[in-house]
């Protein structure tokens, strides 16, 4: 009878904290707002600017780079158009799920307390708003811990540090300016003129595709969350031509999350200007091999083992 109580307290905290996620994925899609954050990973920086609306239609959101060159992405829903201006082109991709800051976490967020102690941490403050910080301990070593601060009033996520076994800061992402309620309409289009002469190139070649590519050891947790054939433009420099013209090949590209870690694998046809080997940037990790005909890619947010244990399980099997 005496443990009836404590039985009792774990499940209401794991019920509030169910409740807490399920707000701060609603506060990122549902709400108009719009803001300045700045991403930080390793020693580079890069600041941007966002507006998110909700209309009769869904969801509207223009992503600005303020840094090096000028890039601008609108979002419909699941359909991006990116602004390239220096070549005039838009670059359109569909059935892209929501990514961006500060819409984390994934439909399969409701599992994460499944492979991370979740606790609710102190108060802050993130751009002059009030936060409650969630914090999220890795049940094992094949992802990082989370630091997120959310906002008191609206639950929509302010800002997001990646934590090391050494509980140090890897990387974040952190608004340092945000207005919620209502937006400029106007500020939802592109800022460069005459973008109806661009060029526009779709990217994606096939979604929610079965390419007959597999992972058969993925980290605990992680699901395919969507698979598909996107073309990837390259520079012809890039393989070994003088011509500075832009090229495509098709990819296949598998992503996979556990609802808050992401990890990525491409699989290309083989170059052999290619070295194989792997690279660690902040909390980013990537890998590069070959395997028979095909260059396999593996990136994501995640600690070296994992990506390893990843790309030496990925498989073939023809349909």
């Amino acid at each position: 009878y005496c443990a009836a109580p404590l039985i009792q307290a774990q499940n209401t905290d794991i019920q509030d904290i169910q409740n807490t996620l399920r707000k701060v994925q609603s506060a990122a899609q549902k709400l108009n707002y719009s803001g300045t954050f700045v991403y930080q990973q390793a020693n580079q920086i890069r600041t941007s600017r966002i507006t998110h609306g909700v209309d009769h239609q869904g969801e509207i959101e223009k992503l600005e780079i303020l840094d090096g060159k000028p890039r601008e992405y609108i979002r419909r829903n699941d359909e991006v158009s990116c602004y390239l201006p220096e070549i005039k082109t838009i670059q359109v991709e569909k059935s892209v799920t929501q990514e961006v800051f500060p819409a984390l976490l994934s439909g399969n967020s409701q599992s994460l307390p499944d492979f991370y102690n979740i606790k609710k941490a102190e108060f802050s403050r993130v751009a002059g708003a009030e936060c409650q910080i969630l914090s999220f301990e890795p049940k094992d070593s094949l992802r990082y811990g989370y630091r997120l601060c959310l906002d008191k009033t609206s639950g929509l996520l302010l800002r997001a540090q990646t934590i090391n076994p050494k509980n140090e800061v890897i990387e974040q992402i952190a608004f340092t300016q945000i207005l919620v309620g209502d937006i400029d309409r106007s500020r939802m289009k592109p800022s460069f003129p005459n973008v109806s002469q661009w060029r526009v190139e779709n990217l994606t070649v096939q979604a929610n595709v079965n390419s007959g590519w597999s992972v058969k050891l993925l980290p605990p947790g992680f699901k395919k969350t969507r698979e598909m054939k996107r073309l990837i433009p390259i520079s012809a420099a890039a393989n070994g031509s003088s011509s500075n013209s832009v090229k495509a090949h098709e990819v296949v590209q598998m992503i996979f999350s556990d609802g808050l870690s992401a990890i990525s694998v491409f699989i290309e046809p083989d170059s052999a200007s290619r070295t194989e080997g792997s690279l660690q940037q902040g909390a980013m990790t990537l890998m590069g091999r070959r395997q028979g005909e095909y260059w396999l890619t593996v990136v994501g947010e995640v600690p070296f083992a994992a990506i390893k244990q990843v790309i030496n399980s990925i498989e073939f099997k023809p349909k």
